[in-house]
């Protein structure tokens, strides 16, 4: 008899290996990536091409389509991934799906125009892993993301799903799972990597009942979205974690705050928790041990702030969304003012893993004091974006070439930005010249010492702590030779000001001060005074704020002034924008190499570029407002940036030089 609710081990058993005999051996399933970046690029018009044509070829019964979460490469999308062969297609189109039901479903060929190919090595590559982009990635969790239906409970336990709650509940003690998640190294994921079997034991311990678990899923970094593909490809390796974590501490009542804006994730989750309630897997009496326990989700307002503990509590309590003063700590006094344990999705994610597998396999994965993997949105100015899943240990160079592919366009690697917007923190190629002397004139090394990358260094919670960087949540920026630093920390500090609950003075009129000189230095309105005022200001700030988002909010103006002090200089003393980013401080201008192919004048939303075909081009500085559309298209770098006002002196070089080029042209024509 097929259990219908989950009261034993045995019944789960039972139920895993009759969905196993269910599925038909060596039958064609067809995954199409529905994440929140496949979903951007189309992939609802595939999946109605797919079962039309599916339909129409007389094989909707005999081909499963899947609908899965995000596996990585977002830019790649839609992806589709083909079993049991794992043939690997991206950016595929309503269009290819006639050829690949009729190649590849029924001839069993590749579409090689669908296939993977290296830019560099024009190699194609027919199945994921062989795929560079995931050949140094250890993904162990979300590396099931194209193999599971989120919205399936069969899926995840087809593949093992809930079989670490039936070992935790049936043959460990509370204090065993914590002593294990303890042994294993496992550190908070969401930027603090406080450890996590300390924190739950802290909580186990401290009086108050009833105690309350809490995932953060309000990830509100730019650039990061980490927490939201793993809710969304696979939320119930989350919910394991958290009954795990729940029987752990002595928690009834467990809370998913997920973000507003991330509206397919908090209806997986939710959809995943009534399939564990169904099955008897969340509520009363799980799995025949007497230990009850549900979770509820909760929707965040979009307030950045609310990502920080105690803000995140006083919203759930259906409070302002603000953050008190942490010398009572939450896992003490959280919500209700009762015992409460947070951690962010990530770390309840790696829970099963553990108990799976054991403390010793999981701390045999990382570096000394940071075990296991790390998920970074790998985003920005480079050739590769999406979710990367890597060991702890790999170097950023890893990361940043070996996955990334590199920077894009063949530009200059200039810094990648980690830890959030009040992570704000660089690292740089500090061996670069301009960066050397920086460092230099900030009196961190002596002129003659030499120093290693920072982009060499390994990826973990304490050395990038040591580098003056963070782990921070996952998120990476990489940016290339056209990022201006100053604008940069602008972009930072405006985003910082605009999340500000407001409640402390530092941080709302120290983080606006800040953005007040950083604007004017980008209009060419600094002063040599301005430096070392930042950074008094940014001491003051890091001291007196009352929560981390004001404490660590001067650290992206910090950084780059640390690494990048004679851009700043340039913006003060020359009154001009090495980047080229920052408007008042920069002309557009055509230099002789200009052969007039027409392509910067269509782009122009002033009608500034003039010229005919063939013809030296010009830009009317008097029209040009500096928006860069000419720039980004000219593909033979004849549009220079230069200093404001020098524009009109460039572009009349341009034209003496481009007279006896034009003569001797008319000449061989006639």
């Amino acid at each position: 008899m097929i259990p219908t609710k989950i009261l034993s081990s045995k019944d789960l058993d039972s139920l895993r290996s009759h969905l196993l005999r269910q599925r038909q051996q060596n039958q064609t399933i067809i995954s199409v990536c529905g994440g929140t970046g496949c979903l951007a690029c189309g992939c609802e018009a595939v999946l109605g091409s797919l079962r039309t044509e599916l339909k129409h070829s007389g094989l909707e019964n005999k081909v499963e389509i899947k609908v899965t979460g995000c596996p990585g490469p977002c830019e790649w999308g839609p992806l589709m991934t083909i079993y049991p062969e794992k043939i690997f297609y991206i950016k595929v189109a309503p269009r290819d799906v006639p050829l690949i039901v009729d190649q590849t479903i029924k001839g069993g060929k590749v579409v090689k125009k669908l296939l993977y190919k290296d830019p560099i090595t024009k190699q194609t590559a027919i199945h994921e892993d062989e795929v560079p982009f995931f050949k140094k990635q250890m993904r162990l969790l979300i590396g099931n993301n194209n193999r599971i239906d989120p919205t399936s409970i069969h899926d995840y336990m087809i593949l093992g799903g809930y079989q670490s709650v039936a070992k935790a509940l049936g043959t460990m003690s509370p204090e065993q799972i914590i002593d294990e998640v303890k042994r294993a190294g496992l550190r908070g994921r969401g930027g603090g990597g406080f450890p996590t079997g300390k924190k739950w034991a802290t909580c186990r311990k401290a009086p108050g009942e009833p105690k309350y678990v809490i995932c953060n899923a309000d990830e509100g970094d730019p650039g990061a979205f980490m927490d939201r593909s793993l809710l969304e490809g696979n939320p119930h390796s989350v919910i394991e974690g958290m009954i795990i974590g729940a029987y752990a501490i002595g928690s009834p009542q467990g809370f998913v705050y997920v973000r507003n804006e991330y509206p397919l994730a908090a209806k997986n989750i939710a959809i995943a928790i009534n399939a564990a309630k169904d099955y008897g897997l969340l509520g009363k009496n799980i799995m025949g041990t007497g230990f009850s326990f549900d979770i509820e989700v909760s929707r965040g307002g979009g307030a950045f702030v609310c990502g920080e503990s105690t803000a995140l509590m006083a919203s759930l309590e259906g409070k302002t969304g603000e953050p008190r003063a942490k010398y009572i700590h939450t896992v003490e006094s959280g919500l209700w003012e009762k015992p409460s344990n947070l951690n962010n999705v990530e770390t309840w994610a790696n829970v099963p893993i553990i108990i799976e597998k054991g403390a010793g396999w999981f701390s045999s994965i990382g570096t000394k004091g940071s075990k296991g993997t790390k998920v970074f949105a790998l985003t920005g100015k480079v050739n590769n974006t999406g979710l990367v899943e890597v060991p702890m240990g790999i170097t950023l160079r890893e990361i940043l070439y070996d996955i990334g592919g590199g920077v894009r366009g063949k530009r200059k690697f200039k810094a990648v930005q980690t830890g959030g917007p009040s992570g704000g923190t660089l690292i740089v190629e500090t061996s670069e010249p301009k960066v050397h002397a920086s460092l230099v004139a900030h009196g961190d090394i002596h002129e003659d010492e030499e120093i290693v990358s920072l982009l060499d260094l390994p990826v973990d919670f304490d050395e990038l702590t040591k580098a003056g960087s963070m782990m921070g949540s996952g998120g990476m920026i990489v940016m290339d030779e056209d990022s201006c630093m100053v604008d940069i920390a602008k972009y930072f500090l405006n985003f910082l000001q605009e999340e500000s609950c407001g409640k402390c003075l530092p941080c709302r009129e120290g983080i606006r001060t800040m953005l007040g000189i950083l604007t004017r230095i980008s209009e060419g309105k600094g002063e040599m005074r301005d430096l070392p005022l930042l950074e008094e200001l940014s001491q003051v700030i890091i001291d007196t704020s009352l929560c981390q988002l004001g404490g660590s909010a001067p650290n992206p103006v910090l950084s780059t002034i640390r690494y990048f002090r004679q851009e700043y200089l340039a913006h003060i003393r020359d009154k001009r924008c090495p980047a080229g980013i920052c408007k008042a401080l920069v002309s557009h201008a055509i230099d002789e190499s200009c052969i007039g192919c027409h392509a910067c004048v269509k782009p122009c939303p002033t009608g500034a570029v003039v010229g005919n075909v063939k013809e030296l081009h010009y830009i009317v500085q008097d029209k040009c407002i500096q928006c860069g559309a000419c720039y980004q298209i000219c593909k033979y770098d004849s549009i220079k940036r230069v200093k404001r006002g020098d524009g009109d002196t460039l572009q009349a070089r341009a034209k003496e030089l481009w007279q006896p080029r034009a003569k001797t042209q008319a000449a061989a024509v006639a």
